[in-house]
């Protein structure tokens, strides 16, 4: 299974202190030797000022030798350097606190600043000793007191740059605290950020900014992806909103793009998602699934895993046998990644629903074991499986279960000629004269005015 581990790959679109969750879960896991791990360990924690969480890294790997005099240096650097921003920044928090000015700020920053200049003697240099002090907070790991200072910070900041630079830290913040309704907000703030700036590549972290605009947009949004996945997998409602984001079309072009393996993610939170409640959630997730297995199939000469196999080999190659060999990898898969683990039971009900469904579709007639046997359950496990799912989902109108002979017998009523038509065509009117108002601003002159849209297509 290591060799389907995706954590080496994540780690360089993180931040070096969202990376040290990543570790500690494949400690647990085993599937790496625990001294390259506290190694890997070490070589993140020297470099951030949690000196004492370094030493004993280092203690744990060299318990023969002493611990080198530059942590003791080190130490009482960091702790003169926190004595000396604490202060900066400790000036501008005695102001904004004060009840009559926190009343007094707009949402214009640029009045904010001419405010505090004019009455509290703020310069925009006590303003930057905030994003000091919340880095500061960062780098030793006092992640709440961190984000309260960027917070404070990107109220007040007019520099375009810093300010999204506080934005990702404060993300990080959040994460590394768990504050999930928090982090969320966060997230589609940054998100909206990022689509409304031609370049904000994460200056917080160790990484520079890519001097083309739009490769700069890209790695940003590709770094999002990333950080989004801690998001996404812990918030309860975080499934659905993946989905949401990730089948957007900037960025599915930017999953296609640089990070296939995000597709892992977007499939398991489909796989997540399908087995809900009847509604627009359904309809929207079912649909979803289609797209992803067609992004899964123009992908494959990029990524490749059991959990997108699975999907691949049930919906286009329709081979169950296949299906049942990927879902028994894919379960394993799962329980081993540090997003997915904590919904295995969860993904392989699901699953066995697609499964069940798939099968269903295209028999009448199905044989309760060759059935349990594709779900990766014993006869009895999934006759109660499959019992249970028929009563409580929507199928139980189709199906009827013969347990004497040990068959499902399935009495789908035929679809109206005249339905199928109107499936077929749905749409039709619409996408053709999109096209046509397509062509005719392709060959208008340029400076022209633009045509006025078709009155079908503003009815759409």
């Amino acid at each position: 299974m290591a060799d389907y581990d995706l954590t080496k790959t994540i780690i360089p679109y993180c931040d070096r202190h969202l990376v040290f969750p990543l570790l500690a879960h494949l400690a647990e896991s085993e599937l790496f030797p625990v001294e390259e791990l506290q190694a890997a360990q070490y070589e993140l924690a020297k470099e951030t000022n949690m000196v004492d969480y370094a030493v004993n890294l280092f203690e744990q790997l060299h318990p023969e030798e002493e611990v080198p005099k530059e942590f003791t240096d080190k130490r009482d650097k960091a702790v003169l350097t926190n004595e000396q921003l604490q202060q900066a920044a400790q000036a501008v928090l005695d102001v904004i606190e004060k009840p009559e000015v926190a009343q007094a700020l707009r949402q214009d920053k640029n009045q904010n600043l001419q405010f505090l200049r004019d009455n509290y003697n703020v310069t925009v240099e006590q303003i930057i000793a905030l994003y000091n002090f919340g880095k500061f907070q960062y780098s030793y790991g006092n992640y709440s007191g961190a984000a309260d200072y960027l917070y404070h910070f990107r109220i007040l900041s007019t520099d375009p740059d810093l300010t999204i630079s506080a934005h990702w830290g404060k993300l990080a913040c959040d994460i590394l605290t768990g504050k999930w309704d928090t982090a969320l907000e966060e997230l589609n703030s940054l998100r909206e950020a990022i689509d409304a700036r031609a370049s904000s590549h994460p200056q917080f972290t160790a990484s520079s900014a890519a001097v083309d605009p739009a490769l700069g947009q890209l790695h940003s949004r590709t770094w999002l992806l990333h950080w989004s996945l801690f998001v996404y997998f812990n918030h309860p409602q975080g499934r659905t909103l993946l989905l949401e984001t990730f089948l957007s079309p900037t960025y599915l072009n930017t999953i296609q793009t640089s990070s296939p393996w995000v597709l892992r993610y977007l499939a398991t939170a489909a796989v997540l998602s399908r087995k809900s409640s009847s509604g627009a959630l359904s309809s929207r997730v079912r649909h979803s699934i289609r797209e992803i297995v067609k992004v899964v199939q123009m992908e494959e000469y990029q990524y490749t895993d059991p959990v997108t196999r699975f999907l691949r080999e049930l919906y286009v190659e329709f081979d169950f046998e296949a299906a049942q060999k990927e879902l028994s990898l894919a379960e394993t898969i799962v329980a081993n990644d540090f997003f997915l683990g904590e919904f295995r039971d969860e993904f392989m009900d699901n699953a066995r629903y697609l499964v069940t469904e798939a099968y269903c579709r295209i028999h009448q007639r199905i044989d309760i074991a060759d059935l349990s046997e594709r779900l990766n359950l014993s006869r009895d496990e999934g006759e109660k499986w499959i019992v249970n799912l028929i009563r409580e989902t929507r199928m139980g109108a189709d199906a009827k279960i013969d347990l004497e002979k040990n068959v499902i017998e399935i009495h789908r009523p035929p679809l109206p000629m005249y339905q199928t038509v109107i499936e077929k065509t749905r749409g039709l009117a619409f996408r053709t004269q999109a096209l046509g108002a397509a062509m005719s601003r392709t060959h208008q002159p340029a400076g022209a005015p633009e045509p006025a849209q078709p009155a079908v297509v503003e009815a759409q």
